[in-house]
């Protein structure tokens, strides 16, 4: 796989980061979503964010109406699940006509496969038989859209694989997760933030967010580079109904914005609770 997917002097150099979760079970609460919190910690510890994420269930329609929306954003995405071999894995297909592409054997990743039957056979004290039926089934899962490259399996050497800023890995955290952190350490390191970044903000009670945006708009305006954000909450278990107000930038830029945040609340006379600090 190429390590410059994305070129950093090219207008189009920021893009967003998706994520796709793919499968019945998840939508029917067979199983319970785990990859939507380590994507967003991944994300999180190379300075990037996730801007989008969508659930989809093995609908066959459904998955390639996505995957093509994925195709056409040009933000980097991950797709999770559905690249099996059984009836129900559809990605794979999907992903190719998504992209009006026929579907090839990749070569290397039908060398992998065949090293991991290779290993499973010798683990069970076996004969290796490529002509087997099972075998030859297997080699189905390196079946992939035609020009994808491959992403490596740490955990059973089936590999996942990319087209394009979108990669597609199986929906195993074990497996899915190391090969997510391939992918952003070896084609998207240039878009790592590695700059400090801080987040300020204080628990406003008492105020509604309508009142409290043309301070907000008045910050941004007067502090480029720093964001507002507003949280509301009704029910929270320690400070019940209130907002967390605050801004989020470089730490130079912060400090001076989080000031004049303090400074307008005081116009509005609201009683305020503890302030939160995050980097």
């Amino acid at each position: 796989m190429t390590s410059n997917l994305v070129d950093p002097s090219s207008p189009c150099a920021r893009p967003g980061f998706q994520l796709i979760i793919i499968g019945d079970e998840i939508l029917s609460g067979k199983r319970a979503d785990k990859h939507l919190p380590k994507v967003i910690e991944l994300l999180k510890a190379r300075g990037l964010q996730l801007t989008h994420v969508e659930y989809v269930g093995d609908d066959p329609q459904r998955i390639t109406e996505v995957l093509k929306r994925a195709f056409e954003s040009g933000d980097v995405v991950f797709s999770t699940g559905g690249i099996g071999a059984t009836p129900d894995d559809h990605t794979r297909q999907c992903a190719a006509d998504a992209q009006s592409l026929p579907l090839a054997m990749h070569p290397q990743a039908k060398a992998l496969i065949e090293q991991r039957m290779q290993d499973v056979a010798r683990e069970q004290g076996k004969v290796y038989e490529p002509s087997e039926a099972d075998n030859l089934h297997r080699l189905n899962m390196g079946v992939f859209p035609l020009g994808a490259s491959i992403i490596p399996n740490p955990f059973n050497k089936i590999p996942g694989f990319s087209c394009g800023q979108v990669h597609f890995v199986p929906g195993f955290p074990v497996m899915a997760w190391p090969m997510i952190e391939w992918v952003l350490d070896t084609c998207y390191p240039q878009l790592f933030q590695t700059q400090a970044w801080l987040e300020r903000s204080v628990i406003v009670f008492g105020a509604m967010e309508a009142t409290l945006t043309p301070l907000m708009e008045r910050l941004e305006q007067e502090n480029p580079g720093v964001k507002v954000f507003s949280l509301p909450s009704v029910d929270h278990p320690q400070w019940g109904k209130h907002i967390e107000l605050g801004v989020k930038g470089a730490p130079g830029l912060v400090t001076p914005a989080y000031r004049a945040l303090l400074d307008g609340l005081q116009a509005f006379e609201l009683k305020l609770g503890p302030e939160l600090v995050q980097s």
